[in-house]
């Protein structure tokens, strides 16, 4: 039986639409140029950024140094490169466990209802209660500060939000006609939430998806500068942060580097959310 909403947006008719859409075609090129540094990182950067070059410290942007030094000596486009890797590394996963586990969950919860439902959103109230921030805290009490950790804080963080977000859109969906004419014919739950469930609740997802992308970095940023992220001598935007906010009268650029890359970061991950919510939803959708 056809499904009457719309498709999962992999299409190349999708991404036709999506490009005419002017958030989304911006957010897409910074997110690009983002990803793309990170990449690069893995095999050149300007500088090394483990070297300590202590006469060359906290030097203005130059043609040596495009974005200047630290105090340590090292190369703050260097350390941007790496840091970005980093941040992109720890969000990306959070986000994954965040939607492997909660979305299955959510749409059992839809399907099951009844103790099912309530146990499992009652369970999801009780984890949402906990920020990553404290979530961190009380793993890095354990186990000691590391990006893995935060991984698994922002991760855990995650779960809930995309339980909530498949369960109301399942539950939006099973009153619907070709749900029931798909019980008619004798399909059950998981089958019709694998075949019409998911197809129809994959741009809430995806749109989900990219805002909690954006929040992770926040939290990694976050995490890293009060110590709880990545661990020196692995460069961090919320580390680079923190060693910059006693030397902001001095080098302002130490603070304003990293601050940006995070707010550049974010500002693009949000226009694609966008953008994706306005091409896949009719009523929101621009006519080109």
């Amino acid at each position: 039986m056809s499904n009457p909403a719309a498709s999962a947006p992999a299409s190349s008719g999708f991404l036709a639409r999506a490009f005419r859409n002017r958030s989304f075609a911006i957010g897409f090129a910074v997110t690009a140029i983002v990803a793309a540094m990170a990449l690069v990182s893995f095999f050149w950067t300007p500088y090394d950024v483990t070297k300590l070059i202590v006469a060359d410290r906290m030097q203005p942007p130059s043609s040596a140094h495009w974005l200047g030094t630290d105090h340590f000596g090292r190369d703050m486009l260097s350390m941007i490169m790496v840091g970005a890797r980093n941040s992109i590394a720890v969000a990306l996963v959070a986000v994954g466990i965040g939607m492997g586990i909660g979305v299955p969950l959510g749409c059992w919860a839809a399907a099951r209802g009844g103790i099912v439902d309530e146990v499992l959103m009652r369970f999801n109230d009780l984890v949402f209660a906990f920020p990553a921030l404290l979530s961190a805290i009380m793993i890095t009490a354990v186990f000691g500060p590391g990006s893995v950790n935060a991984i698994i804080a922002i991760g855990i963080f995650n779960i809930p939000v995309f339980a909530r977000v498949s369960r109301a859109g399942a539950l939006a969906l099973w009153p619907r006609e070709f749900i029931l004419a798909s019980r008619a014919a004798g399909k059950g739950k998981a089958l019709i939430t694998v075949e019409h469930i998911l197809p129809n609740i994959a741009n809430l997802l995806l749109v989900q998806g990219t805002i909690q992308f954006a929040l992770g970095i926040l939290a990694e940023a976050g995490l890293s500068y009060v110590g709880l992220g990545a661990q020196p001598p692995m460069p961090s935007w919320g580390r680079m942060l923190f060693d910059a906010q006693t030397r902001m009268i001095v080098a302002p650029y130490l603070a304003i580097v990293p601050g940006m890359a995070i707010v550049v970061t974010v500002l693009g991950l949000n226009l694609i959310g966008d953008g994706i919510s306005d091409t896949l939803d009719p009523k929101l959708r621009r006519r080109p």
